[in-house]
């Protein structure tokens, strides 16, 4: 949850889109964000120069507009709780897609693939149980939804610099891995240690 600190900053950059899009539903953004990770899911699977710049470009645009839908409800007066339960169900559903697509390309052995998808569904699971005992939606943690999608994107753009068609790895022994699959990695890790976390805290929060 780094990122969470530098929120007004990123004001900076929504606000004024927000209020030139204040008459459109927030619901279509989001609907909008979730195509751009489908495309970005697509190109990372696909691989390649052209298709992995892709997939880095439509990430872009997924966590731009994720960001975006929220700041549009508030603004217009929209938001409502079958809003904030569409904004999760697609969040979750980009996860897949875009880690998905990760973890079936050139880029990635499939088994690094599915603890970070474990790791990324986990935290995520343990933020809504919290709600759903009457906590309140848990975001604590080392790795929030905005981290993974910076961590992501470094990690693509270092694939895509270094070796975009893929081949190249980096380590020794049993910790080889391409640029792209160590931050896939670093999911796998972060992503299950933060849903220890939350797990920790929801277990803490019981009378």
């Amino acid at each position: 949850m780094v990122l969470d600190r530098y929120r007004g900053i990123a004001d900076v950059f929504l606000v004024p889109v927000a209020r030139r899009l204040i008459r459109v539903n927030p619901n279509m953004v989001s609907w909008v964000a979730f195509l751009a990770a489908a495309a970005s899911g697509l190109g990372f699977y696909l691989g390649g120069p052209w298709f992995l710049g892709l997939a880095l470009l439509f990430l872009l645009v997924n966590s731009y507009l994720d960001a975006l839908d929220g700041k549009v409800a508030k603004l217009a007066g929209k938001a409502s709780a079958r809003g904030d339960f569409l904004d999760h169900v697609l969040d979750r559903y980009s996860d897949v897609l875009m880690l998905g697509g990760v973890a079936f390309s050139i880029y990635c052995r499939l088994w690094v693939g599915t603890l970070a998808l474990l790791g990324v569904l986990l935290t995520s699971y343990m933020g809504t149980q919290a709600q759903a005992v009457g906590q309140g939606r848990a975001y604590g943690g080392i790795l929030g939804r905005a981290d993974r999608l910076v961590l992501l994107f470094v990690g693509g753009l270092i694939q895509w610099l270094v070796a975009p068609s893929g081949g190249v790895v980096v380590g020794a022994g049993l910790f080889t891995f391409s640029p792209l699959e160590w931050f896939m990695v670093l999911f796998a890790i972060l992503g299950n240690l933060t849903a220890v976390q939350r797990a920790v805290k929801i277990w803490r929060g019981f009378p």
